[in-house]
């Protein structure tokens, strides 16, 4: 009797949201992995626990509409394709408004249990220094934003490319008992019920003119981390911009940026239209614990206290957790990297997450979806065909292999990091019509294309599944 051999694991470097579903996705496709997850052995500057798939900075999905919203399309799109991140973040969504927020610790055991409990999973604790041992023949390499030195300097070596890299701030976490309620008040913009909310999801603090322009004022001035000579012309990623580098865009950036008023009713004062409203979003299911939308910083933590304690309601704010800075590592990926996230320079090697240029948890671990399809394709045998262009997950890879490049002024195309957006999805075809077929202008006119976009999508992964998403032709 012959015996029937096992196929050797592929080998997962990296524990966040990437490498959490890239190995589950292998692992539930029937092929065995081995995820390498540095912490507890070697820390981070960002992360605080031990767990599987950690949020190190907001705990919002985004939107889950995916009839209007490019990442709540790829939330559907995800969950059709059984992603584990998103089974997780709906077991531990939070009230958001018309956002999937998530109770970050209930969000990350959830994830690490399913990972610990799968048979086909094996976790490993310890640091993979430099490049992947050679006899490890199919590898993804998930090691996100804050990629440890020597394997980040092991991929520039093997490239010949030199670093790229951009700052990503961290947002302040309040308790919610330190609010001042007689101040504050609950509200969803525009009163949004979205997945779990009640239309009033949200913490708003109005400011009137004077006490924002004070304000303003003190982020421009206020004292910040310092920079090291490597970091100088480091350049931040324009979605997740610390709130005192949008003051200095002009005084009146942050009015129509986070601190905007639009959609507000104080509660306490209602005939009179604050100038500016900080908002805090729920961060834990209990909901002791507030985020400060949108207010990712640099500050220095003393800085930060003396300053978000000018905002009205948080006169006498404590806080869990205070805003914070660290530098984040991505490759140039149409450049190096195949249609199946296969480097080029090395084709065992799959990158995925953050490190190949996509932005947000969604984005990261969808990815991670894709890398995991793929490499268990290989090693089963069955390969796995890139899914269509029109939908999120196909443009969102579309993107990442493909360019979506820019000029800047006379010098070489750059590649920057990107959020999923119905940018990156082809146009629509034929005339942009009302449901009732009539004609449609203006916001009308921008709704319906977007629906147009997201019915195309929903038409093209059913179509693409029912086919079975495996070709011989697959990403080659």
């Amino acid at each position: 009797m012959t015996e029937t051999l096992s196929p050797s694991p592929v080998h997962v470097v990296g524990g966040g949201l990437a490498g959490s579903e890239a190995a589950w996705q292998l692992a539930q496709a029937g092929a065995p992995v081995t995820l390498h997850e540095m912490r507890p052995e070697r820390r981070t500057d960002a992360h605080q626990t031990d767990g599987l798939a950690e949020l190190v900075c907001s705990n919002s999905f985004r939107s889950d509409d995916a009839q209007q919203n490019a990442v709540g399309l790829l939330h559907q799109e995800m969950r059709a394709l059984g992603s584990l991140v998103m089974r997780a973040a709906d077991g531990a969504q939070v009230p958001a408004g018309g956002a999937l927020a998530v109770d970050r610790e209930a969000f990350s055991a959830a994830v690490t249990a399913a990972l610990e409990a799968h048979p086909l999973v094996t976790i490993e604790r310890g640091e993979v220094a430099g490049l992947p041992p050679a006899d490890w023949d199919s590898v993804i390499v998930a090691t996100g934003p804050l990629t440890s030195p020597a394997l980040a300097e092991a991929v520039r070596g093997l490239t010949g490319e030199g670093e790229l890299a951009f700052f990503d701030a961290i947002a302040p976490i309040v308790h919610a008992d330190s609010i001042d309620m007689d101040i504050a008040w609950r509200q969803s913009r525009y009163d949004k019920v979205g997945p779990g909310g009640t239309g009033a999801d949200y913490v708003n603090c109005p400011l009137t003119r004077e006490q924002y322009e004070a304000f303003v004022a003190g982020l421009v001035v206020g004292d910040k981390v310092s920079f090291k000579d490597w970091e100088a012309t480091t350049p931040y990623f324009d979605g997740c911009l610390p709130v005192e580098i949008m003051a200095e865009r002009g005084p009146e950036t942050l009015r129509h940026g986070p601190m905007k008023p639009m959609g507000l009713t104080n509660a306490h004062n209602p005939t009179v239209k604050p100038y500016a409203v900080v908002q805090l979003r729920q961060d834990n299911a209990l909901g002791t614990l507030y985020n400060m939308v949108g207010f990712q910083t640099k500050l220095r933590h003393a800085e930060q206290v003396r300053l978000f304690r000018t905002i009205p309601g948080l006169e006498n704010a404590e806080f869990a957790r205070l805003g914070g800075l660290h530098r984040n590592t991505y490759l140039n990926s149409p450049k190096l990297l195949d249609g199946a996230l296969r480097l080029k320079a090395e084709p065992r090697l799959r990158f995925a997450g953050q490190i190949t240029g996509c932005e947000g948890y969604v984005e990261s671990a969808a990815v991670g979806l894709l890398a995991g399809r793929f490499a268990a394709g290989e090693r089963l045998g069955r390969p796995f065909a890139v899914p269509p262009v029109t939908t999120a997950l196909g443009a969102l890879l579309g993107h990442i292999t493909g360019g979506h490049l820019s000029v800047e002024g006379e010098g070489p195309k750059s590649y920057q990091p990107m959020n999923v957006n119905f940018g990156l999805f082809p146009p629509v075809e034929g005339p942009i019509r009302a449901p009732d077929g009539g004609r449609v202008r203006g916001a009308q006119k921008a709704a319906a294309k977007k629906r147009m976009i997201t019915d195309r999508a929903r038409a093209d992964l059913a179509a693409w599944l029912d086919d079975g998403p495996s070709s011989a032709e697959a990403a080659e």
